[in-house]
C-alpha cells in the first residue's frame, strides 16, 4: 500500500482558526507538524465537550486561538481565552473543559 501523502503548509501564510472546523458536539483535531522534535496540531472543541485529567511525557504549549476554555493543572485552574498561552509541564496532570466553543493550538515539545 503506498505511504500517504503528507500535507505541506511550510512557506504559507495560515490562519490556524480556519485549519479546523467545529462540529456538533465533536473534538476536531489537524495535525500540522510531526517530527522526533514534537508535534503541532490545532482542535476545534463544540461547548460542553474537553479532555479529561491526562499527562503526557512532553511539555506542551497550548495557545487559544478562539472562545475560551478552563485549563487545569495539577488541580489549579486556569481560565484562558482567546490570544492566551500556557505551558503544561511534562508528567504533570492536566486537563481542558470549555467555556465556549474552543480552538486551541497544541505545539508538544519532545524532549
Amino acid at each position: 500500500m503506498p505511504e500517504a501523502k503528507k500535507e505541506n503548509l511550510t512557506e504559507q501564510i495560515i490562519d490556524p482558526r480556519d485549519l479546523v472546523a467545529y462540529q456538533p458536539g465533536s473534538i476536531v483535531s489537524r495535525m500540522l507538524a510531526y517530527t522526533k522534535s514534537g508535534t503541532i496540531t490545532v482542535f476545534a472543541f463544540d461547548e460542553g465537550e474537553g479532555l479529561s485529567e491526562h499527562t503526557a511525557p512532553y511539555d506542551a504549549v497550548l495557545q487559544v486561538i478562539d472562545g475560551e476554555a478552563l485549563v487545569t493543572i495539577a488541580g489549579k485552574e486556569y481560565p484562558m481565552k482567546t490570544g492566551d498561552l500556557i505551558i503544561m509541564p511534562a508528567e504533570k496532570p492536566h486537563a481542558v473543559h470549555t467555556v465556549t466553543r474552543f480552538k486551541m493550538m497544541l505545539t508538544m515539545i519532545h524532549a
